[in-house]
């Protein structure tokens, strides 16, 4: 079946101002408008991608699936829990020997992923949308 020209403009043009429409409806209230991150926490976030703890870790329940998933390791264990294995590694974990300053930092980071969410995506709420809470 051979469609006249007419029909076709007229359905680029309808599919064209469907993809516009939705798209602003998509992006119009993003979940996450701003950072409320620290200097400290970015600096650990730095810290974390440059030593790739994520190979190992998950934040959000994504990543490696050696170590456990710290998106909320910092209200459950507390900052001395968590400073011990960074000072001294674990038989599966190395010590990078790191710097008071950068245990600081890591610290400030998982703290403020704690702040920021739960980690099971299990237990998020998906909109129609394709955002979730």
């Amino acid at each position: 079946m051979v469609f006249p020209e007419k029909s076709k403009l007229l359905l680029v043009i309808l599919l064209l101002v469907g993809f516009i429409t939705y798209t602003g409806f998509i992006y119009k209230d993003l979940p996450v408008t701003t950072s409320h991150a620290t200097s400290a926490a970015m600096e650990g976030k730095a810290l974390w991608q440059q030593k790739n703890c994520n190979a190992c870790h998950q934040v959000y329940g994504l990543g490696g699936y050696l170590g456990p998933d710290l998106t909320n390791v910092f209200s459950k264990r507390g900052p001395a829990y968590i400073s011990a294995f960074l000072k001294n590694g674990t038989p599966v974990m190395p010590n990078f020997h790191f710097t008071q300053t950068e245990i600081d930092a890591l610290l400030a980071y998982l703290k403020n992923i704690d702040h920021s969410g739960t980690a099971d995506p299990r237990k998020f709420t998906k909109h129609y949308d394709g955002t979730i809470e």
